[in-house]
């Protein structure tokens, strides 16, 4: 079962902690790159962390990233994961950074019911931290729109 999710979305919000956080041998030791709460709490800003760890969703129109068009790699704000090519990435119209494909291996998915239907969480391959979400209203060749938030990312120019 989904290590975030098992719960029925029960842990969100940018204030709480996630309940999968504090299960006994939870799948947050399976990731390459891990650091400490405190740690992480130094390492982001207030508002990477809360989306990052805690899952909470920036405001749309808020990342100076959701307007960056210059070739490049955008990548995890937390471990530096290369995520997304610039080639991918297109204009959704919903105010956040919106690509149709991430560099292989480079996320995962898990299943996400916190606002009481399902939807495809992204995370970091590298680190577990929350991305954003896919659907599968985006542009060719994928179909797919992977909706990340820009304090997640950094972008890293060619």
């Amino acid at each position: 079962m989904d290590r975030r999710h098992f719960l029925g979305g029960i842990a969100s919000g940018a204030g709480a902690i996630a309940l999968w956080q504090l299960l006994p041998g939870s799948a947050q030791a399976a990731y390459p790159y891990r650091l400490t709460d405190a740690q992480w709490r130094k390492k982001l800003s207030p508002w990477a962390y809360k989306v990052l760890r805690q899952e909470a969703t920036e405001h749309p129109y808020s990342s100076p990233l959701n307007k960056e068009h210059r070739a490049g790699v955008f990548a995890c704000a937390g471990c530096g994961q290369q995520l997304f090519s610039s080639k991918t990435k297109f204009d959704s119209g919903t105010g956040w950074p919106s690509f149709w494909a991430p560099l292989p291996r480079a996320v995962g998915t898990s299943r996400d019911v916190v606002l009481g239907y399902p939807r495809t969480e992204v995370h970091c391959a590298r680190c577990g931290g929350h991305l954003g979400h896919v659907f599968d209203d985006g542009p060719r060749p994928t179909g797919k729109r992977y909706c990340m938030n820009g304090v997640a990312l950094s972008f890293q120019p060619a």
